[in-house]
């Protein structure tokens, strides 16, 4: 994984830490492959042993790991972020390997916009959209 605590201060750190150490996040295998400088997350998880009575990977397995890359990548900034509202859509059932990157692709004052899409082997399976909601305004915000 790339050393994103180089590049990020201790503070947010320290979140990111704690959001890659849930117990549900450890206990379904999701792991953080690498969170890059400018903003991408990616988290994988393998779908094998959350299969569905269909033959895919359960879409709660699927929500969770788009969910995980989106926190991650909401939470990047200086002031932490909680799910707004979210949407996803399955495109095809994954069973393997899955994949998820998140980037945030708008931010305004108080919320931020993220997409995460999900793949297995290189096939897009899942696209999440995430609003996030920045919990604790600034000092010079909260004034104003």
């Amino acid at each position: 994984m790339q050393n994103w605590e180089s590049f990020l201060p201790e503070e947010v750190c320290d979140r990111l830490r704690k959001i890659m150490d849930v117990r549900y996040v450890i206990d379904l295998g999701i792991r953080t492959e690498s969170i890059s400088e400018d903003g991408e997350v990616v988290c994988t998880m393998d779908a094998g042993d959350k299969i569905n009575a269909m033959g895919g990977a359960h879409g709660g397995a699927v929500f969770t790991l788009a969910d995980q890359a989106f926190a991650l990548a909401c939470n990047m900034g200086s002031e932490p972020m909680v799910a707004l509202c979210v949407n996803m859509n399955f495109l095809k059932p994954g069973k393997g390997h899955l994949r998820a990157v998140a980037r945030k692709i708008s931010e305004t004052r108080r919320t931020s916009l993220c997409e995460v899409k999900v793949f297995e082997d290189g096939d897009l399976i899942a696209v999440f959209q995430g609003t996030s909601y920045k919990i604790r305004a600034r000092r010079s915000e909260a004034t104003s």
